[in-house]
């Protein structure tokens, strides 16, 4: 019986015989994750399992092993789940719910041993919701499908040329002026602190740690049509002429919203007594809005500003996120900037092999006391197009990025002088430059959101190509059955739906 599990357990050993799952089997363990088996149960096989005091599935907690750790054994009597802590109980369900499977006989579980934990801390998915604004149900349902992939993090994306997407009350002219406008000339749109609750609070409810961004001091043109007077006049250039000739939109003008793809022609007035105000402002709101340890502060492309700028800009902003009692995260570009705070996380951004300097500036983070963490963008890039004929998504990453480009690579080989224990872990990535719709999101992110789960999860001597393709089409069976908007990628042996 093939498990299609994803991502691949530390230790799986398939036994014989099956565990069959009825009415009459009843659960107990854990309330959360109890609650979470029964209704994941009842939508996939239509059984109403109750839970019991005494009972053949026990879920527990046991504090034992490493951090989102987990056991599994099954057999034809029972079915023990145990784990480190609540996350990795978690996990173990989302395992059980791989795991079960129709046969002649009804709905079972295989039996199997299983011995499971991360080998990466931070697995997650960024989703811009900047170039195109995406509402909060919208973000939920992600949530749900990125714990089924034991995912624990989600970076959003804020702001950006297009727009503004989160209402301050210390700054309310972004949500009233900066949100509107969004690429493509679509809609914007602005998460309200009601909103933002929503987000956090299904996040948490799935163990995953919401990671906020406001990229500055470039990517603010939005910022500008708010607060024109923190805001330098755009700098074309002939790249961004370029960039506009190819995909359309005009270049941008100040005090006008931007709905082009072009990048680094925005920056604030580094320096001044008002620009500084501002960064306070929506850095402190943000800091206290989100409960988790980490607020990003973008830092990338920032063509438009100097480097003496640049240096001054993420010096203070660092310093200042320290402040809060945060960590700062940063784009790779700011490892080498000037007085960078103490324990700065970077996140690298080039390609698996880098090029033009960018493994010298993610190293910069690891001198200065921080960690890394690795989101390739010729392998985890999602809003790369899968081939050629893929109707949406750019190429720019080094072509089009297939399901296998997003699977084989090795996070510790990419930055050449680091360490496994000085990479935090993997972020997988989804600019939206052109993504407009949920059914757009879920066409570009499964099947790779499965590849980079795998790679943050598993270690690298139990990865297997084959292994993986096959695991796959069998996973998308149940993808299948909840109407999941996959790409059926070429290279994977698909089971008819």
């Amino acid at each position: 019986m093939s498990t299609g599990l994803i991502p691949r357990p530390s230790s799986v050993a398939l036994g014989d015989g099956a565990f069959a799952l009825t009415d009459a089997v009843s659960i107990t363990g854990e309330a959360e994750a109890v609650a979470l088996l029964i209704a994941r149960l009842h939508r996939r096989t239509g059984l109403s399992l109750p839970a019991t005091p005494s009972a053949a599935i026990r879920l527990r907690i046991d504090g034992e092993g490493a951090a989102e750790s987990y056991r599994l054994a099954v057999d034809a009597r029972r079915v023990e789940l145990t784990a480190s802590d609540a996350a990795g109980l978690q996990h173990g369900v989302h395992t059980l719910l791989q795991l079960v499977a129709p046969t002649r006989q009804g709905w079972v579980w295989p039996a199997v041993t299983i011995d499971d934990s991360p080998r990466f801390a931070h697995r997650g998915l960024m989703l811009d919701v900047a170039r195109h604004f995406f509402a909060v149900d919208v973000v939920e349902r992600l949530l749900e499908r990125m714990a089924e992939l034991k995912l624990n993090v989600l970076h959003l994306h804020l702001s950006d040329d297009q727009g503004w997407r989160l209402a301050l009350d210390s700054r309310p002219r972004l949500a009233k002026t900066a949100s509107g406008s969004a690429a493509l000339g679509d809609a914007g749109g602005c998460y309200s602190r009601a909103d933002w609750r929503r987000i956090l609070d299904a996040a948490a409810s799935r163990h995953i740690t919401v990671i906020p961004e406001f990229d500055v001091p470039g990517h603010t043109h939005a910022v500008g049509l708010a607060y024109p007077e923190i805001v330098r006049p755009p700098v074309i250039s002939a790249e961004l002429e370029q960039t506009a000739a190819e995909f359309g939109g005009d270049l941008p003008v100040a005090g006008q919203a931007y709905t082009g793809f072009g990048v680094g022609f925005s920056s604030l007035r580094i320096g001044e007594r008002e620009t500084s105000a501002f960064l306070r402002d929506v850095f402190t709101e943000l800091a206290a809005l989100t409960p988790g340890p980490y607020v990003h502060i973008g830092g990338d492309e920032a063509l438009g500003t100097s480097r003496d700028d640049y240096d001054a800009a993420i010096a203070e902003v660092t310093a200042l996120v320290t402040s809060l009692g945060k960590t700062p995260v940063a784009w790779h570009e700011a490892g080498t900037a000037t007085n960078l705070a103490a324990g700065t996380i970077g996140q690298y951004w080039g390609f698996v092999h880098p090029v033009d300097g960018a493994d010298e500036k993610a190293r910069g983070f690891v001198e200065g006391g921080g960690r890394l963490i690795l989101s390739p963008a010729d392998a985890v890039y999602l809003d790369m197009k899968d081939n050629a004929d893929c109707p949406l998504g750019l190429t720019w990453a080094n072509g089009p990025t297939p399901l296998r480009r997003a699977y084989a690579w090795e996070p510790a080989d990419v930055v050449s002088g680091i360490r496994e224990e000085q990479i935090l872990g993997i972020e997988a990535a989804l600019w939206t430059e052109t993504i407009r719709t949920e059914d757009d999101i879920q066409q570009m992110v499964f099947p790779r959101l499965a590849a980079a789960a795998e790679v943050a999860w598993s270690a690298s001597t139990s990865r297997s190509w084959e292994s993986f393709r096959e695991r796959l089409a069998d996973l998308a069976t149940r993808w299948d059955a909840d109407g999941l908007a996959y790409r059926r990628i070429d290279d994977v042996p698909w089971r008819r739906p």
